[in-house]
This record gives C-alpha cells, sequence and structure tokens, in this order.
C-alpha cells in the first residue's frame, strides 16, 4: 500500500535555496515512488518584505544585509550554480541584477492552491524559473498574469487579483503562521504537520527523510 504524505513546503520565490531544494525534492520523490506519494502545497515567505517594487541592486542588497564583497558573491553564485545543475535546475551565470519584493507572487500562488494545487506547482516553477534563470521581475503584474496563465489559471481573473488587496490577509496570515512556529529561514519543508526539514538538501537526504517519516507513520495516512 502506498504511503501518502501531505508536505508543505515554505519558501519565497527570490530565494535561490528554495529551487534547489525543491529540485532535490522532486528527486527525491520521484526516487521513493510509488511507495511513497506526496501532495505538495507552497507556504508563503517573504525574504525582505518590506523591498519597494522596483527592487534594489542585487550586490547592494547582499552586501548592506551579509556584508558580502564581489568575490564573495561570485564563489556563493558559482557553488549555488553547481547545487542546482545537479537537480536540473539552470542558473543565470550572472546572477540576479536586483532582488524584488515577492507578496503579490504570494498571492497568486496563494489563489492558485484554491483553483488547483497542480496549478500551485506550475507557477511556483515558473517563477522560480523567470527569477532565477530568466533574470525577471516577480512583482511584474504583466510577468505574473503570463505566468498564471502558462499555469492553466485564468488569466483575466489574476489580472483582477494583482489590481486588488484580495488575498492579501489571507496571505499576511499564513506567513504569520509559520513564523510563529519558528520559521525564520527558507526552504523549510513540514511533511504531515510535525516533521521538519530546513534548507535545500540533497536528494539523498530527502529521500532518507521521506522513507523514515513514511515508515513510521500509518500505511494510508489522510491528507488534511
Amino acid at each position: 500500500m502506498t504511503a501518502r504524505l501531505k508536505i508543505d513546503f515554505v519558501s519565497d520565490v527570490s530565494c535561490p535555496w528554495c529551487a534547489v531544494g525543491l529540485g532535490a525534492l522532486e528527486a527525491a520523490l520521484e526516487r521513493v515512488a510509488p511507495e511513497i506519494s506526496a501532495e505538495l502545497h507552497f507556504q508563503p515567505f517573504e525574504l525582505n518584505p518590506h523591498m519597494p517594487r522596483e527592487g534594489q541592486d542585487a550586490f547592494e542588497h547582499l552586501n548592506q544585509k551579509y556584508g558580502s564583497s564581489r568575490e564573495q558573491q561570485a564563489q556563493a553564485r558559482e557553488a549555488i550554480r553547481a547545487r542546482g545543475a545537479a537537480v536540473g535546475f539552470k542558473f543565470r551565470e550572472e546572477g540576479r541584477s536586483r532582488v524584488y519584493n515577492t507578496f503579490d507572487a504570494h498571492r497568486l500562488l496563494h489563489w492558485a492552491e484554491l483553483e488547483d494545487g497542480a496549478k500551485q506547482v506550475a507557477l511556483k516553477k515558473a517563477l522560480l524559473k523567470a527569477c532565477h534563470t530568466d533574470g525577471e521581475n516577480p512583482s511584474d503584474p504583466e510577468l505574473l498574469v503570463r505566468l498564471a496563465a502558462e499555469a492553466g489559471l485564468d488569466p483575466q481573473r489574476a489580472r483582477a487579483i494583482l489590481g486588488s488587496d484580495e488575498y492579501a490577509a489571507e496571505t499576511r496570515e499564513r506567513e504569520r503562521l509559520y513564523t510563529d512556529a519558528g520559521i525564520h529561514s527558507v526552504p523549510a519543508i513540514i511533511i504531515n504537520n510535525r516533521h521538519l526539514i530546513s534548507g535545500g538538501q540533497p536528494v539523498e537526504v530527502f529521500e532518507r527523510a521521506l522513507r523514515q517519516i513514511a515508515g513510521a507513520e500509518p500505511a494510508a495516512t489522510a491528507l488534511a
């Protein structure tokens, strides 16, 4: 009998390690199938909640936040590119030019989950690619509408949401839920509401954790 898991993937679309972590998690899920299956839900987290819509120069932002030099940032980009390549995710060689606000992207992801879980997954992947492969601006409403349409969602509905404050309160509430639970860095992967895996771990780490958790759970864990 297949063990069924609920996975909440707490992340920000601007976080490169979230792209790596998602790729590794999906690779691990392929390895454990069909013995283990999972329902994936993306939950909001903002690394830079006060970032203005126009964003900030990426070097300037990282230097101010972490004190990192250009050489250190270049080394970090090379390391993340290698980790991404290992799970099939391509990062821009030159990295991001700017860091942007991602709240509207999270509002659309909240709506997408209500519409169709598979479409939320498709939208999340499209947003990560737009940010880290294509160097696009995830606060640009035209980009968000286009990505929503490509994920199979209604573009006119997406545009209406972005032109209002719809799902803003719900998204803030979700963010508070996870920060109040002690999550202050991402990705944070929560399995069946009680098992936490932190960071963009290698495929093998996710695979081992999935097998251990599934083995300790009832064979037909109900998805809430």
